[in-house]
Protein backbone atom coordinates (compact mmCIF):
# COMPACT_ATOMS: atom_id res chain seq x y z
CA UNK A 1 0.00 0.00 0.00
CA UNK A 2 1.30 3.43 -0.95
CA UNK A 3 4.29 2.05 -2.85
CA UNK A 4 5.88 4.84 -4.91
CA UNK A 5 7.80 2.51 -7.25
CA UNK A 6 6.36 1.30 -10.56
CA UNK A 7 7.51 -2.26 -9.94
CA UNK A 8 8.15 -4.45 -6.90
CA UNK A 9 10.69 -7.28 -6.97
CA UNK A 10 10.73 -9.73 -4.07
CA UNK A 11 13.95 -11.69 -3.46
CA UNK A 12 13.96 -14.47 -0.89
CA UNK A 13 16.55 -14.47 1.89
CA UNK A 14 15.65 -17.82 3.44
CA UNK A 15 14.74 -18.26 7.08
CA UNK A 16 15.11 -15.12 9.15
CA UNK A 17 16.90 -17.01 11.93
CA UNK A 18 19.66 -17.90 9.47
CA UNK A 19 20.07 -14.51 7.81
CA UNK A 20 23.68 -13.62 6.97
CA UNK A 21 25.35 -10.68 5.28
CA UNK A 22 26.30 -12.98 2.42
CA UNK A 23 22.64 -13.76 1.75
CA UNK A 24 21.91 -10.04 1.61
CA UNK A 25 24.92 -9.60 -0.71
CA UNK A 26 23.64 -12.28 -3.07
CA UNK A 27 20.08 -10.95 -2.92
CA UNK A 28 21.25 -7.50 -4.04
CA UNK A 29 23.24 -9.06 -6.87
CA UNK A 30 20.22 -11.11 -7.88
CA UNK A 31 18.03 -8.02 -7.96
CA UNK A 32 20.51 -6.11 -10.12
CA UNK A 33 20.93 -8.99 -12.55
CA UNK A 34 17.16 -9.40 -12.80
CA UNK A 35 16.40 -5.78 -13.66
CA UNK A 36 19.36 -5.11 -16.00
CA UNK A 37 18.07 -6.91 -19.11
CA UNK A 38 14.62 -5.42 -18.56
CA UNK A 39 15.86 -1.90 -19.16
CA UNK A 40 15.44 -0.82 -15.53
CA UNK A 41 18.21 1.57 -14.60
CA UNK A 42 17.13 2.70 -11.12
CA UNK A 43 16.74 0.33 -8.21
CA UNK A 44 15.81 0.87 -4.57
CA UNK A 45 16.81 -1.99 -2.29
CA UNK A 46 14.95 -2.25 1.03
CA UNK A 47 17.27 -3.50 3.76
CA UNK A 48 15.90 -6.42 5.77
CA UNK A 49 15.05 -5.79 9.39
CA UNK A 50 16.94 -8.25 11.59
CA UNK A 51 18.11 -8.42 15.18
CA UNK A 52 20.89 -10.78 14.06
CA UNK A 53 22.42 -8.49 11.47
CA UNK A 54 23.17 -4.77 12.01
CA UNK A 55 21.85 -2.40 9.36
CA UNK A 56 25.39 -1.23 8.58
CA UNK A 57 26.48 -4.80 7.79
CA UNK A 58 23.43 -5.21 5.56
CA UNK A 59 24.26 -1.94 3.83
CA UNK A 60 27.81 -2.90 3.04
CA UNK A 61 26.79 -6.36 1.83
CA UNK A 62 23.99 -5.04 -0.37
CA UNK A 63 26.19 -2.48 -2.12
CA UNK A 64 28.98 -5.00 -2.66
CA UNK A 65 26.45 -7.45 -4.08
CA UNK A 66 25.04 -4.82 -6.41
CA UNK A 67 28.50 -4.21 -7.89
CA UNK A 68 29.11 -7.95 -8.27
CA UNK A 69 25.76 -8.37 -10.01
CA UNK A 70 26.33 -5.44 -12.35
CA UNK A 71 29.48 -6.88 -13.97
CA UNK A 72 29.24 -8.72 -17.30
CA UNK A 73 32.17 -10.26 -19.23
CA UNK A 74 31.02 -9.49 -22.81
CA UNK A 75 33.63 -6.74 -23.21
CA UNK A 76 34.56 -7.43 -26.81
CA UNK A 77 31.14 -8.01 -28.38
CA UNK A 78 30.76 -5.66 -31.32
CA UNK A 79 27.03 -5.23 -30.57
CA UNK A 80 27.49 -4.89 -26.82
CA UNK A 81 24.87 -2.81 -25.05
CA UNK A 82 25.60 -1.23 -21.72
CA UNK A 83 22.87 -2.49 -19.40
CA UNK A 84 24.39 -1.28 -16.16
CA UNK A 85 22.13 -0.13 -13.35
CA UNK A 86 22.74 3.61 -13.04
CA UNK A 87 21.24 4.24 -9.61
CA UNK A 88 21.22 1.93 -6.58
CA UNK A 89 19.51 3.36 -3.50
CA UNK A 90 19.08 1.76 -0.09
CA UNK A 91 15.93 2.14 1.97
CA UNK A 92 16.84 1.63 5.61
CA UNK A 93 14.57 0.67 8.53
CA UNK A 94 13.14 3.53 10.56
CA UNK A 95 15.46 4.64 13.34
CA UNK A 96 18.64 3.37 11.70
CA UNK A 97 21.84 5.34 12.28
CA UNK A 98 22.09 7.31 9.04
CA UNK A 99 25.72 8.31 9.61
CA UNK A 100 26.79 4.69 10.11
CA UNK A 101 24.86 3.58 7.05
CA UNK A 102 26.34 6.29 4.85
CA UNK A 103 29.85 5.30 5.99
CA UNK A 104 29.14 1.64 5.23
CA UNK A 105 27.68 2.61 1.85
CA UNK A 106 30.76 4.63 0.88
CA UNK A 107 33.12 1.89 2.02
CA UNK A 108 31.21 -0.74 0.08
CA UNK A 109 31.45 1.30 -3.12
CA UNK A 110 35.24 1.17 -2.84
CA UNK A 111 35.25 -2.56 -2.15
CA UNK A 112 32.76 -3.34 -4.91
CA UNK A 113 34.63 -1.25 -7.46
CA UNK A 114 37.93 -2.88 -6.44
CA UNK A 115 36.52 -6.38 -6.83
CA UNK A 116 35.16 -5.49 -10.25
CA UNK A 117 38.50 -3.94 -11.20
CA UNK A 118 40.09 -7.27 -10.42
CA UNK A 119 37.44 -9.04 -12.50
CA UNK A 120 38.07 -6.72 -15.44
CA UNK A 121 41.76 -7.68 -15.39
CA UNK A 122 41.06 -11.40 -15.14
CA UNK A 123 38.54 -11.16 -17.96
CA UNK A 124 41.09 -9.84 -20.47
CA UNK A 125 42.42 -12.29 -23.07
CA UNK A 126 46.13 -13.04 -23.17
CA UNK A 127 46.73 -10.96 -26.30
CA UNK A 128 45.14 -7.91 -24.66
CA UNK A 129 46.78 -8.31 -21.25
CA UNK A 130 50.43 -9.28 -21.49
CA UNK A 131 52.65 -9.06 -18.39
CA UNK A 132 53.79 -5.60 -19.53
CA UNK A 133 50.23 -4.37 -20.01
CA UNK A 134 49.20 -5.79 -16.63
CA UNK A 135 51.98 -3.69 -15.12
CA UNK A 136 50.72 -0.64 -16.98
CA UNK A 137 47.16 -1.20 -15.77
CA UNK A 138 48.40 -1.56 -12.20
CA UNK A 139 50.46 1.63 -12.54
CA UNK A 140 47.49 3.60 -13.90
CA UNK A 141 45.41 2.47 -10.97
CA UNK A 142 48.18 3.31 -8.51
CA UNK A 143 48.50 6.84 -9.89
CA UNK A 144 44.77 7.41 -9.44
CA UNK A 145 44.56 6.21 -5.84
CA UNK A 146 47.93 7.43 -4.55
CA UNK A 147 49.98 4.24 -4.30
CA UNK A 148 53.71 4.20 -4.86
CA UNK A 149 54.58 1.84 -7.70
CA UNK A 150 57.43 0.39 -9.70
CA UNK A 151 57.38 -1.94 -12.71
CA UNK A 152 60.47 -4.00 -13.44
CA UNK A 153 61.31 -6.57 -16.08
CA UNK A 154 64.06 -8.91 -17.26
CA UNK A 155 67.09 -6.92 -16.12
CA UNK A 156 65.73 -6.54 -12.60
CA UNK A 157 64.99 -10.27 -12.37
CA UNK A 158 68.58 -10.99 -13.31
CA UNK A 159 69.91 -8.36 -10.88
CA UNK A 160 67.90 -9.93 -8.05
CA UNK A 161 68.90 -13.45 -9.15
CA UNK A 162 65.26 -14.44 -9.49
CA UNK A 163 66.08 -17.65 -11.32
CA UNK A 164 62.77 -19.33 -10.50
CA UNK A 165 60.65 -16.43 -11.78
CA UNK A 166 62.82 -15.94 -14.87
CA UNK A 167 62.70 -19.65 -15.75
CA UNK A 168 58.95 -19.42 -16.32
CA UNK A 169 59.17 -16.41 -18.61
CA UNK A 170 62.19 -17.50 -20.66
CA UNK A 171 60.07 -19.42 -23.18
CA UNK A 172 57.87 -16.46 -24.08
CA UNK A 173 58.38 -13.61 -26.53
CA UNK A 174 56.68 -11.40 -23.94
CA UNK A 175 59.00 -10.10 -21.21
CA UNK A 176 58.05 -10.66 -17.57
CA UNK A 177 56.84 -7.93 -15.23
CA UNK A 178 57.68 -7.57 -11.56
CA UNK A 179 54.98 -5.23 -10.26
CA UNK A 180 55.55 -3.56 -6.89
CA UNK A 181 52.86 -1.46 -5.18
CA UNK A 182 53.45 0.26 -1.84
CA UNK A 183 50.98 1.71 0.63
CA UNK A 184 52.19 3.87 3.50
CA UNK A 185 49.68 4.75 6.22
CA UNK A 186 49.20 8.41 6.97
CA UNK A 187 51.70 9.76 9.46
CA UNK A 188 54.54 7.34 8.68
CA UNK A 189 56.67 10.02 7.08
CA UNK A 190 56.54 12.08 10.27
CA UNK A 191 58.22 9.47 12.46
CA UNK A 192 59.43 5.89 12.84
CA UNK A 193 57.00 3.12 11.97
CA UNK A 194 56.94 0.23 14.43
CA UNK A 195 53.91 -1.71 13.21
CA UNK A 196 53.85 -4.77 10.97
CA UNK A 197 54.52 -4.66 7.25
CA UNK A 198 52.18 -6.91 5.29
CA UNK A 199 53.37 -8.47 2.04
CA UNK A 200 50.72 -9.36 -0.56
CA UNK A 201 52.16 -11.59 -3.28
CA UNK A 202 50.18 -12.68 -6.35
CA UNK A 203 50.72 -15.12 -9.20
CA UNK A 204 50.33 -13.22 -12.47
CA UNK A 205 50.61 -15.78 -15.26
CA UNK A 206 48.77 -13.91 -18.00
CA UNK A 207 48.59 -17.05 -20.11
CA UNK A 208 49.58 -20.57 -19.15
CA UNK A 209 50.11 -23.07 -21.94
CA UNK A 210 51.88 -25.39 -19.54
CA UNK A 211 55.20 -24.80 -21.27
CA UNK A 212 57.02 -27.91 -22.53
CA UNK A 213 54.67 -29.96 -20.31
CA UNK A 214 51.90 -28.55 -22.47
CA UNK A 215 48.28 -28.65 -21.35
CA UNK A 216 45.53 -30.44 -23.29
CA UNK A 217 43.82 -28.16 -25.80
CA UNK A 218 40.39 -28.50 -24.19
CA UNK A 219 39.61 -25.47 -22.00
CA UNK A 220 43.10 -24.02 -22.50
CA UNK A 221 41.44 -20.72 -23.44
CA UNK A 222 40.55 -20.29 -19.78
CA UNK A 223 44.22 -20.11 -18.89
CA UNK A 224 44.02 -16.36 -19.41
CA UNK A 225 42.72 -16.33 -15.83
CA UNK A 226 45.90 -17.85 -14.39
CA UNK A 227 46.74 -14.33 -13.23
CA UNK A 228 43.68 -14.10 -10.96
CA UNK A 229 45.81 -14.22 -7.81
CA UNK A 230 47.89 -11.30 -8.99
CA UNK A 231 44.78 -9.41 -10.04
CA UNK A 232 43.28 -10.00 -6.59
CA UNK A 233 46.33 -8.40 -5.00
CA UNK A 234 46.10 -5.41 -7.35
CA UNK A 235 42.40 -5.00 -6.52
CA UNK A 236 43.08 -5.35 -2.80
CA UNK A 237 45.80 -2.71 -2.99
CA UNK A 238 43.33 -0.37 -4.69
CA UNK A 239 40.86 -0.80 -1.84
CA UNK A 240 43.62 -0.43 0.76
CA UNK A 241 44.79 2.85 -0.79
CA UNK A 242 41.27 4.30 -0.65
CA UNK A 243 40.21 2.94 2.77
CA UNK A 244 43.54 3.90 4.38
CA UNK A 245 44.10 1.33 7.16
CA UNK A 246 46.86 2.22 9.62
CA UNK A 247 49.30 -0.47 8.55
CA UNK A 248 52.07 -0.63 5.95
CA UNK A 249 51.40 -2.87 2.94
CA UNK A 250 53.55 -4.01 0.03
CA UNK A 251 51.94 -5.65 -3.00
CA UNK A 252 54.02 -7.77 -5.37
CA UNK A 253 52.76 -9.40 -8.57
CA UNK A 254 55.02 -11.73 -10.53
CA UNK A 255 53.67 -11.63 -14.10
CA UNK A 256 54.80 -13.81 -16.98
CA UNK A 257 53.61 -15.99 -19.83
CA UNK A 258 54.36 -19.73 -19.65
CA UNK A 259 55.07 -20.73 -23.25
CA UNK A 260 56.85 -23.64 -25.00
CA UNK A 261 59.37 -22.22 -27.45
CA UNK A 262 62.96 -23.35 -28.02
CA UNK A 263 64.25 -21.30 -25.07
CA UNK A 264 61.68 -22.62 -22.60
CA UNK A 265 62.83 -24.52 -19.54
CA UNK A 266 62.56 -28.30 -19.71
CA UNK A 267 61.61 -31.05 -17.30
CA UNK A 268 64.81 -32.05 -15.55
CA UNK A 269 66.28 -28.54 -15.52
CA UNK A 270 67.58 -27.15 -12.23
CA UNK A 271 66.88 -23.52 -11.38
CA UNK A 272 68.31 -21.39 -8.59
CA UNK A 273 65.77 -19.22 -6.80
CA UNK A 274 66.44 -15.77 -5.38
CA UNK A 275 66.83 -17.32 -1.92
CA UNK A 276 69.62 -19.57 -3.19
CA UNK A 277 67.51 -22.73 -3.03
CA UNK A 278 67.86 -25.02 -6.05
CA UNK A 279 64.74 -26.38 -7.72
CA UNK A 280 64.49 -29.44 -9.92
CA UNK A 281 61.84 -28.91 -12.59
CA UNK A 282 59.68 -32.01 -12.85
CA UNK A 283 56.77 -30.41 -14.69
CA UNK A 284 56.91 -27.03 -16.39
CA UNK A 285 53.16 -26.65 -15.82
CA UNK A 286 53.85 -26.28 -12.10
CA UNK A 287 55.07 -22.76 -12.81
CA UNK A 288 53.00 -20.65 -10.43
CA UNK A 289 54.92 -21.78 -7.39
CA UNK A 290 58.16 -20.83 -9.14
CA UNK A 291 57.20 -17.19 -9.64
CA UNK A 292 55.71 -17.02 -6.14
CA UNK A 293 58.89 -18.42 -4.62
CA UNK A 294 60.88 -15.40 -5.76
CA UNK A 295 57.99 -13.02 -5.07
CA UNK A 296 57.77 -14.18 -1.45
CA UNK A 297 61.54 -13.91 -1.02
CA UNK A 298 61.50 -10.39 -2.47
CA UNK A 299 58.64 -9.32 -0.19
CA UNK A 300 60.69 -10.44 2.81
CA UNK A 301 63.71 -8.54 1.45
CA UNK A 302 61.55 -5.39 1.21
CA UNK A 303 60.65 -5.73 4.88
CA UNK A 304 57.44 -7.76 4.99
CA UNK A 305 56.88 -9.17 8.47
CA UNK A 306 53.70 -11.07 7.49
CA UNK A 307 52.88 -12.63 4.13
CA UNK A 308 49.82 -13.66 2.20
CA UNK A 309 49.85 -15.02 -1.33
CA UNK A 310 47.06 -15.85 -3.77
CA UNK A 311 47.24 -18.02 -6.85
CA UNK A 312 45.23 -20.24 -9.15
CA UNK A 313 47.83 -22.78 -8.19
CA UNK A 314 46.60 -26.37 -8.44
CA UNK A 315 43.91 -28.45 -10.04
CA UNK A 316 44.37 -30.73 -7.05
CA UNK A 317 42.75 -28.12 -4.82
CA UNK A 318 39.69 -28.08 -7.09
CA UNK A 319 39.52 -31.88 -6.93
CA UNK A 320 39.65 -31.70 -3.13
CA UNK A 321 37.21 -28.85 -2.51
CA UNK A 322 35.28 -28.46 -5.76
CA UNK A 323 33.97 -25.05 -6.74
CA UNK A 324 32.55 -24.37 -3.25
CA UNK A 325 35.60 -23.55 -1.14
CA UNK A 326 39.03 -22.25 -2.05
CA UNK A 327 42.02 -23.75 -0.28
CA UNK A 328 44.02 -22.02 2.43
CA UNK A 329 47.23 -22.93 4.24
CA UNK A 330 49.18 -21.24 7.00
CA UNK A 331 52.28 -21.75 9.10
CA UNK A 332 50.99 -19.45 11.85
CA UNK A 333 47.80 -19.90 13.87
CA UNK A 334 47.55 -16.23 14.81
CA UNK A 335 47.75 -15.10 11.18
CA UNK A 336 45.23 -17.77 10.22
CA UNK A 337 42.90 -16.73 13.04
CA UNK A 338 42.80 -13.21 11.67
CA UNK A 339 42.06 -14.49 8.17
CA UNK A 340 39.38 -16.84 9.43
CA UNK A 341 37.72 -13.92 11.23
CA UNK A 342 37.96 -11.88 8.03
CA UNK A 343 35.87 -14.49 6.23
CA UNK A 344 32.88 -13.72 8.46
CA UNK A 345 32.96 -10.19 7.05
CA UNK A 346 33.90 -10.96 3.45
CA UNK A 347 31.48 -13.85 3.04
CA UNK A 348 34.03 -15.76 0.96
CA UNK A 349 34.62 -19.47 1.50
CA UNK A 350 38.10 -20.79 2.24
CA UNK A 351 38.95 -24.10 3.89
CA UNK A 352 42.21 -24.58 5.76
CA UNK A 353 44.18 -27.63 4.63
CA UNK A 354 47.10 -29.21 6.49
CA UNK A 355 50.86 -28.87 6.20
CA UNK A 356 53.42 -31.30 7.61
CA UNK A 357 56.82 -32.93 7.36
CA UNK A 358 55.39 -35.96 5.58
CA UNK A 359 54.23 -33.70 2.76
CA UNK A 360 57.50 -31.75 2.77
CA UNK A 361 59.38 -35.00 2.19
CA UNK A 362 57.43 -35.48 -1.05
CA UNK A 363 59.12 -32.47 -2.69
CA UNK A 364 62.71 -33.32 -1.71
CA UNK A 365 64.94 -33.57 -4.80
CA UNK A 366 67.81 -35.99 -5.34
CA UNK A 367 69.74 -33.54 -7.52
CA UNK A 368 68.81 -30.24 -5.85
CA UNK A 369 67.09 -28.93 -2.75
CA UNK A 370 63.46 -29.36 -3.78
CA UNK A 371 61.43 -30.28 -6.84
CA UNK A 372 58.48 -28.37 -8.20
CA UNK A 373 55.94 -31.18 -7.95
CA UNK A 374 55.42 -33.86 -5.35
CA UNK A 375 53.45 -36.34 -7.37
CA UNK A 376 49.77 -36.95 -7.93
CA UNK A 377 48.56 -37.23 -4.36
CA UNK A 378 48.13 -34.25 -2.06
CA UNK A 379 49.09 -31.91 -4.88
CA UNK A 380 47.65 -28.75 -3.34
CA UNK A 381 49.45 -29.50 -0.07
CA UNK A 382 52.84 -30.26 -1.60
CA UNK A 383 52.53 -27.02 -3.61
CA UNK A 384 51.97 -25.15 -0.35
CA UNK A 385 54.95 -26.96 1.21
CA UNK A 386 57.03 -25.76 -1.73
CA UNK A 387 56.09 -22.14 -0.99
CA UNK A 388 56.67 -22.65 2.72
CA UNK A 389 60.37 -23.26 1.98
CA UNK A 390 60.66 -19.64 0.86
CA UNK A 391 58.74 -17.95 3.67
CA UNK A 392 60.77 -19.77 6.34
CA UNK A 393 59.54 -18.56 9.75
CA UNK A 394 57.64 -15.50 8.54
CA UNK A 395 53.91 -15.73 9.42
CA UNK A 396 52.25 -16.65 6.13
CA UNK A 397 48.96 -17.58 4.50
CA UNK A 398 48.67 -19.22 1.09
CA UNK A 399 45.39 -19.03 -0.84
CA UNK A 400 44.83 -21.54 -3.64
CA UNK A 401 41.90 -19.96 -5.50
CA UNK A 402 41.91 -22.22 -8.56
CA UNK A 403 38.38 -23.48 -7.90
CA UNK A 404 36.71 -20.11 -7.30
CA UNK A 405 38.53 -17.62 -9.54
CA UNK A 406 36.24 -18.42 -12.48
CA UNK A 407 32.47 -18.90 -12.23
CA UNK A 408 31.76 -21.85 -14.51
CA UNK A 409 28.02 -21.27 -14.79
CA UNK A 410 26.07 -18.06 -14.30
CA UNK A 411 24.27 -17.74 -10.98
CA UNK A 412 21.36 -15.41 -10.21
CA UNK A 413 23.73 -12.98 -8.47
CA UNK A 414 26.91 -13.27 -10.58
CA UNK A 415 27.70 -13.73 -14.24
CA UNK A 416 29.72 -16.60 -15.67
CA UNK A 417 33.35 -15.57 -15.81
CA UNK A 418 35.82 -13.96 -13.37
CA UNK A 419 34.70 -13.77 -9.74
CA UNK A 420 37.25 -11.45 -8.13
CA UNK A 421 37.52 -13.90 -5.25
CA UNK A 422 39.88 -13.09 -2.36
CA UNK A 423 39.86 -9.29 -2.75
CA UNK A 424 37.41 -8.79 0.13
CA UNK A 425 39.08 -11.37 2.38
CA UNK A 426 42.60 -10.05 1.81
CA UNK A 427 41.40 -6.51 2.55
CA UNK A 428 39.82 -7.56 5.85
CA UNK A 429 42.92 -9.55 6.81
CA UNK A 430 45.03 -6.44 6.23
CA UNK A 431 42.67 -4.28 8.26
CA UNK A 432 42.84 -6.73 11.17
CA UNK A 433 46.47 -5.69 11.71
CA UNK A 434 45.97 -1.95 11.73
CA UNK A 435 45.45 -1.57 15.49
CA UNK A 436 48.95 -2.94 16.03
CA UNK A 437 50.43 -0.07 14.07
CA UNK A 438 50.19 2.43 16.90
CA UNK A 439 53.48 4.27 16.51
CA UNK A 440 54.23 6.41 13.49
Amino acid sequence: AGLAANRLLIVGLGKSAKLTADKVRNAAGTAVRFVKPRGIRELVFALPVSELLPAASCTRAAVEGAFVGDFDPDTYRSDRKDQSVESFTLAAPAGADRTALEAAFAEAIIIGESQNFTRSLVNEPGNKLTPTILGQRAAQMAEKVGLNWRNYSTDKLHDLKMGAFWSVSQGSAEPPALIVLRYEPEGVKDGPYTGPTLGLVGKGITFDSGGISIKPGENMEKMKYDMAGGAAMIGAMRAIALLKPRVRVIGIVCAAENMPDGKAQKPGDVQTAMSGKTIEIINTDAEGRLVLADGLTYARQLGATHLIDAATLTGACVVALGHVNAGAFSNDDEAWGKFDAALTISGEKFWRLPLGEEYAEMIKSEIGDIKNTGGRYGGAITAAEFLKVFVEETPWIHLDIAGLAWVEDSKPYIAKGPSGVAVRSILEWVRSYQLLATSF
